[in-house]
């Protein structure tokens, strides 16, 4: 019977150790995996850091991107009236400067070279005599259609070489000096009296041919016209009264201007039929009223 039961204790007893194993090698299985999502969890870690890192590479790059776009707004040029250098501004072609329509409020500094100046319907106020104090090379100036109201006496009369001079259309009251070798001078549409122009203005302008002081304020034609004038216009001012010296000379009975082809008298409150003396040394009579 004792045998029995040791027998039977045996038998029951060595399953139970033979048991064992399994359960180690279950919990190592456990430990293996707990390795396994240890070293997943690791490379996620790595991953991630690596996408962070893109990321914030990403992340600085678009803010250099976005500094520099701001940067670049900042550095956009300023669009009229600026101190861009004169050929940015207007357009600069073999010696001519045109800078029209731009409204720009001051002459603009010139190349040293420029010839010829075209400034028309601007905002310019003042002509000032070192607009052009280094620019001895200049032969034709426009102005018109800006809003001049003052012109320095020395802004034109040291330029040797102008031949054509227009400050149409603009808000003068009267003529400043001009240069001596002056062909053509058009001022038509301002508010010039007769006071605003000397009397000895155009005596020494042996070269001019064109003048246009029409649509102004003068009460009398001009004084010491030069002989070489052919185009005289005075239409639309206030002159009233002429004598027989304005364009003849009334000691010289022989004499005769031959070189004027026109005078403009039209719009004046003048009765030109009155003054015949005054005409008698000109090939054609001016236009104007005679009745």
């Amino acid at each position: 019977m004792e045998t029995l039961q040791a027998t039977l204790f045996l038998f029951v007893f060595v399953p139970l150790v033979n048991a064992a194993p399994p359960l180690q090698q279950e919990s190592l299985y456990e430990d293996d995996t707990d390795v396994s999502m240890g070293s997943l969890t690791q490379q996620d870690y790595e991953m991630q850091s690596k996408d962070i890192r893109k990321a914030g590479t990403n992340v600085s790059l678009d803010t250099s991107l976005m500094l520099q776009s701001d940067d670049s707004q900042l550095d956009v040029p300023p669009t009229k009236d600026t101190n861009l250098p004169t050929c940015l501004l207007c357009v600069c072609l073999s010696g001519s400067v045109y800078c029209e329509e731009i409204d720009i409020e001051a002459v603009p500094p010139l190349p040293k070279e420029t010839a010829y100046l075209y400034a028309r319907f601007n905002k310019i106020k003042r002509i000032a005599a070192s607009d052009f104090a280094d620019i001895t090379t200049l032969r034709r100036i426009d102005f018109s259609g800006n809003r001049i109201e003052e012109i320095e006496d020395g802004a034109f009369s040291k330029l040797l070489l102008l031949e054509e001079l227009s400050l149409a259309e603009n808000r003068l009251v009267k003529l400043p000096v001009l240069p001596p070798k002056l062909t053509s001078l058009n001022a038509n549409q301002n508010r010039i009296k007769s006071r605003g122009i000397k009397a000895n203005a155009f005596k020494k302008l042996t070269n001019l041919a064109y003048l246009y002081l029409g649509h102004n304020a003068l009460e009398s034609v001009p004084l010491n016209l030069p002989e070489s004038l052919r185009i005289l216009h005075l239409q639309y001012n206030n002159i009233t009264s002429i004598t027989d010296d304005t364009f003849c000379k009334s000691n010289n009975t022989r004499y005769i201007r031959t070189r004027m082809d026109e005078i403009r008298m039209e719009g004046n409150p003048i009765v030109l039929a009155k003054h015949v003396n005054a005409f008698s040394c000109l090939r054609m009579l001016p236009v104007g009223t005679y009745y």
